[in-house]
């Protein structure tokens, strides 16, 4: 979902991180608010006067998400649900999940924390900008504080729309869920409406543009198209996390896989063994004994007048457990681990020792198997690598 991230600070406990696009729909808010909106209900101010509101608004908005966010991911916490972060993107905040919720309760607690922090600042921004007004601050103050209070009202509300993944989608989700008692089916219902809705504002903004009205027309389709997309994504997801928590790593591994001595050349290793196999990844041997691994991405930065010289051991990369995982983990701890570590192979362990390899594309190869297969289908994933 994310590009390039910029990690500003921790609040609460949690790293909250800035994602580049944000950096893109501040200017865009704050040009908005000091050349429309502003100017607007506040006519006869100089331009310095407007853009300072601009900016400071944005930077009202910014915080207003950013507590939004940490409603949630505190209440996580309660649930003992872990949150890799807090991330603002060009299209608000999401706080990042890295297990569902392991109730119905804890989903809704969770879900509508967000909206009831935004309707508190809305009400306490508005209260803010009366006490300025009857203590006869500068109207750019009651302002700024006013528009706080609307866009978090307009939040709130936009957020309990029951549209999966919205909070209210999720409180949706939450009330589906509890009623049948199956996750799955109550996250399929709920994904179903909130793809509705994102086509519902594409097709808003198809009429927007028709309408004359460009800005708005390209911000209700980018937009729908986001909730469309992240509806689908979110159910995709979930089957994802349920069918590899499922099985564990030794269903999909290929055992026995071809394997280096340590003590070869890289020519030899290249000439022999990559070459002659086509393989990309290989388990190294000192003897009987695993010591770790190598591949081709490995040898890219030696030059090649040094392929006669150097040995295996020289450039493998040690067992360890950012390289390795047991057969009895799931496929879903093996597919974690390859995220956070960049390594799209691990060496499978059994006992300390080497038991197979598995790659990402055989994590996608079981998923793609169990999906043509069904729910009930036993699967049985491909070997090789």
């Amino acid at each position: 979902m994310f590009g390039a991230q910029i990690r500003l600070f921790r609040l609460a406990g949690f790293n909250v991180n800035l994602d580049v696009s944000w950096i893109f729909i501040a200017l865009l808010i704050s040009w908005t608010l000091a050349t429309g909106y502003f100017p607007t209900f506040y006519p006869d101010l100089d331009a310095a006067t407007y853009w300072s509101m601009g900016i400071v608004g944005a930077m009202g908005l910014f915080l207003s998400i950013v507590l939004h966010e940490l409603s949630h991911s505190i209440v996580a916490r309660r649930f003992d649900i872990p949150i890799s972060g807090i991330t603002l993107f060009i299209f608000g905040g999401v706080a990042q999940l890295e297990k569902e919720p392991p109730t119905p309760r804890a989903e809704f607690m969770m879900a509508i924390a967000g909206p009831i922090a935004s309707y508190v600042l809305a009400g306490g921004f508005y209260l803010i900008g009366a006490a300025a007004l009857a203590a006869g601050l500068p109207e750019t103050v009651s302002g700024v504080a006013r528009y706080l209070a609307l866009i978090n009202l307009i939040l709130a509300t936009f957020n309990m729309v029951p549209a999966f993944p919205l909070d209210g989608g999720r409180v949706y989700r939450a009330w589906l869920w509890g009623r049948t008692g199956d996750m799955n089916e109550a996250t399929r219902r709920a994904s179903r409406v909130g793809q509705a809705f994102g086509l519902g504002l594409i097709a808003l903004g198809v009429f927007s543009l028709f309408s004359g009205n460009l800005i708005a027309g390209i911000w209700w389709g980018l937009i729908g198209l986001f909730l469309n997309t992240a509806s689908r994504a979110s159910y995709t997801q979930l089957q994802t996390h349920q069918l590899l928590k499922a099985e564990p790593v030794s269903r999909f591994m290929t055992a026995n896989p071809l394997t280096v001595p340590a003590g070869i050349t890289l020519r030899k290793l290249v000439d022999d063994h990559i070459y002659g196999s086509f393989h990309e990844t290989f388990p190294v041997m000192e003897g009987d004994r695993l010591v770790g691994s190598i591949g081709v991405a490995d040898l890219r930065d030696i030059a090649r007048d040094n392929w006669e010289r150097l040995q295996v051991r020289e450039v493998m990369h040690p067992v360890s457990s950012l390289n390795s995982i047991h057969t009895t983990e799931s496929g879903e701890a093996a597919l974690k681990l390859m995220r956070e570590s960049g390594n799209a192979r691990l060496l499978v362990l059994r006992d300390g020792k080497l038991a197979g390899i598995v790659a990402l594309r055989d994590i996608m190869r079981l998923i793609r198997l169990k999906e043509e297969l069904g729910p009930r289908a036993g699967g049985i994933a491909g070997k090789g690598l």
